[in-house]
């Protein structure tokens, strides 16, 4: 009896050892999660706009960053100290620049818009400010071809193109389309008169069309529209 006893209490202690052990095990197991650390989003990710194709200057690759051109509407602001530079807002000129307060022209054209604003950051920074916060961002840049042209309206900035170009866009000429005095108004304003004839044999006359632009083809006058 003494024995049976001794052997119970034997099998016992071994079973407590076991399931300490499967215990240890398990708690050992049990690892706490550290949270994922934040990754900030890269400074090219392809900008505001609401597709890919719209992101003008070039239709780029899955995942390359849409690069500045000529008459691309910019604009910057400023934050992170307590009295930062007032937002500003301006279209990239003919000469690639855009004029900031205190620094002058910075160069856009070409830039994405992550490297336009390391650029504008490394001339406040330390020169005007110990630290500083500079977001840039651009708005959807399209163009209009109006008049007689068989599909007219706005046409997306896809890179660079020319009057001839945007009109074939446009699906091309009407049969009552005037090519001789094609207007092209800039976005500052300014006019001028293409004669997309003379365009068609010289190149140079094809004017490069930019963001923000409008292409008006009028209608020929009686005479014209009879071969007269």
């Amino acid at each position: 009896m003494k024995k049976f006893i001794w052997q119970q209490t034997t099998v016992a202690k071994r079973l407590a050892g076991v399931w300490l052990l499967v215990g240890l095990v398990s708690t050992g197991c049990q690892t706490s999660r550290e949270p994922i650390p934040f990754t900030d989003v890269p400074d090219d990710t392809p900008y505001a706009t609401p597709s890919k194709s719209a992101a003008p200057g070039n239709e780029t690759a899955a995942g390359e960053a849409a690069r500045l051109a000529v008459g691309d509407l910019v604009k910057v602001t400023f934050s992170g100290i307590q009295t930062p530079p007032l937002p500003h807002e301006e279209q990239v000129k003919e000469d690639g620049n855009i004029t900031l307060p205190m620094i002058g022209p910075v160069k856009a054209e070409g830039k994405t818009l992550g490297e336009l604003q390391k650029a504008i950051y490394s001339k406040y920074v330390p020169l005007f400010y110990k630290q500083l916060t500079v977001t840039t961002s651009s708005e959807r840049r399209i163009f209009y071809v109006q008049g007689q042209v068989r599909n007219p309206g706005r046409q997306e900035y896809l890179g660079q193109t020319t009057v001839l170009k945007a009109i074939a866009g446009a699906q091309d000429f009407t049969d009552f389309a005037d090519r001789k005095r094609v207007v092209l108004t800039r976005a500052d304003g300014s006019r001028t008169i293409v004669d997309c004839k003379k365009a068609a044999e010289d190149s140079t006359y094809d004017l490069p069309v930019y963001p923000g632009d409008k292409i008006e083809v009028p209608m020929r006058g009686p005479g014209g529209i009879f071969g007269l």
